[in-house]
């Protein structure tokens, strides 16, 4: 009867004991990294430049960068991510300002854009083709790839809530790189 206590006691202990280092490493867990996406800084001020593309205030002032129109919002169309001439012009200025003009040798971030339609994923994808197109153009136009880097925001910074809004939201920023 004795030898029974005993091990019943002691298989209590050790499931008591068990139960609490379980705790114990629960509570203990490391929160999950960082989203990279999410800690990208802030985009900093551009200028709408043509339909799809909106550029860097500083890229512009330095290459002075002539638009058609610098009122219209910069926009793809839904779901698409090809270049209209209107891109093609103000591209043709950025390639030339940064492989022959004030800025030669200097690099260009391309940043691809998404509304908040769709899924997160399908948005930075969409977003990263929307910038692979322009910075293909930019290569064709002589830029090494060297100059140019791309990355995507998808819809994590849109703030459309219409068509009006969700257009503006559709677009690649070029941002001037230190």
């Amino acid at each position: 009867m004795r030898r029974t206590l005993a091990l019943v006691a002691l298989a209590l202990a050790f499931i008591l004991a068990c139960s609490q280092k379980k705790a114990a490493t629960t509570v203990a867990t490391t929160p999950p990294p960082p989203d990279p996406q999410a800690a990208e800084p802030p985009p900093r001020p551009t200028t709408p430049a043509s339909p799809n593309l909106a550029v860097d205030e500083d890229l512009g002032k330095q290459c002075a960068l002539h638009f058609a129109n610098q009122l219209q919002a910069p926009k793809f169309d839904f779901d698409e991510f090809k270049l209209l001439p209107e891109d093609r012009d103000v591209l043709d200025q950025v390639a030339s300002c940064i492989t022959s003009g004030p800025l030669k040798g200097r690099k260009v971030k391309l940043v691809g854009r998404a509304d908040p339609r769709g899924t997160e994923e399908y948005n930075l994808a969409l977003g990263d083709r929307r910038a692979s197109s322009v910075v293909d153009y930019l290569k064709h136009l002589g830029v090494s790839g060297t100059q140019v880097a791309t990355s995507t925001r998808g819809d994590l910074d849109a703030s459309g809530r219409d068509e009006a809004g969700w257009r503006i939201d559709r677009r690649v920023d070029i941002q001037l790189l230190n």
